[in-house]
């Protein structure tokens, strides 16, 4: 457990550097833009890689039982988040009515695996990342955020959602057995 809540700590800890716009601007004037955006990145990935491997190596300690039918749940609600994921960084239309795509995705992926997962390792990791994805869209509005106003053509939602649908079969499929070892199907 000591290495997944340093993995939480390292890889949230980096991710918070924005919100304080004053840090971060003098973090990039001492760097250099791309020097930062480098820390940043390895930083970030340094913590993801400890996450996963403090998951794999966590004691399981149950602290509720989830309903049996939560995994499908998770396995619908993921569609979802892939979608948002992936326009998230596309010209699509899901800007006009959500601001934070991807952050509203990270929360949705949290909360229905906080809801199929009852054990205190899964209860930590997934319990950091929605409250971060809500501080995080909280911060990003006090900063400004605002919904986006340009509408595109229906068909490039149709190219998120297909991207989207793609993403999710290749995680479902090979990525989430052998990277978090555990099987979705």
């Amino acid at each position: 457990m000591d290495i997944l809540l340093l993995g939480i700590t390292i890889f949230f800890g980096v991710h918070l550097v924005p919100s304080f716009v004053n840090f971060r601007k003098k973090a990039i004037n001492g760097l250099g833009e791309a020097r930062y955006k480098g820390l940043y990145s390895i930083t970030a990935l340094l913590g993801l890689v400890l996450i996963i491997y403090g998951m794999s190596e966590a004691e399981y300690q149950p602290i509720w039982e989830p309903p049996y039918w939560s995994r499908k749940v998770v396995i619908v609600t993921m569609l979802l988040v892939f979608y948002l994921f992936v326009a998230a960084d596309m010209k699509s239309n899901i800007k006009r009515f959500i601001r934070h795509p991807m952050l509203f995705g990270v929360f949705l992926w949290s909360c229905v695996h906080l809801f199929a997962n009852g054990d205190l390792a899964s209860i930590t990791l997934f319990g950091s990342f929605a409250i971060y994805s809500l501080f995080a869209i909280v911060s990003a509005n006090l900063r400004g955020a605002l919904l986006q106003t340009e509408k595109y053509p229906v068909k490039n939602d149709i190219g998120s959602f297909i991207a989207g649908l793609v993403a999710y079969a290749v995680f479902v499929l090979v990525i989430h057995p052998y990277l978090i070892g555990v099987p979705v199907i």
